[in-house]
């Protein structure tokens, strides 16, 4: 588990990918409640002026800022989390293969914001990008989580 004293503004927490699939969209929307059927028909997507199904916006922050949850140690560190949504996860069907197969990836970076030694806390910023081969797209931006710390 990371120390307060050990950390300095700027400093990396880590990265990671996360690859979502057509399933992985059924699921959230089972868990989570949300049927909006952006999220899974292609047709209504499009006649609503999507380009085809997108991700939940929350299972995208979810899925970010797990990126912290590990690195703290305890999803339960995690005090408050913020963001806004700059543009929409599309997750197209795959060309081959089931729904289980992955068509958007993720690629989640954090590094330390800000420490504040009397509150024991560290903000992280979080950059979380869609990536399309070489091109990244910022999918959320001021993606901040407070952590608490010994």
């Amino acid at each position: 588990m990371p120390q307060l004293a050990d950390l300095e503004k700027g400093q990396s927490i880590g990265h990671r990918t996360v690859e979502l699939s057509r399933a992985d969209l059924i699921r959230y929307a089972a868990a989570s409640g949300d049927h909006n059927p952006i999220h899974w028909n292609d047709r209504f997507a499009t006649e609503v002026g999507l380009d085809g199904v997108i991700a939940h916006g929350m299972l995208t922050m979810g899925v970010s800022v797990e990126l912290v949850a590990q690195w703290a140690g305890d999803p339960a560190k995690v005090v408050d989390y913020q963001t806004r949504f700059t543009k929409p996860v599309p997750v197209p069907e795959p060309p081959h293969g089931s729904p289980e197969t992955p068509t958007a990836q993720l690629e989640v970076s954090g590094k330390v914001g800000k420490l504040d030694a009397e509150a024991k806390t560290a903000r992280i910023d979080l950059t979380v990008e869609l990536a399309s081969g070489e091109q990244r797209d910022k999918v959320l931006t001021k993606a901040q989580a407070v952590v608490v710390l010994d």
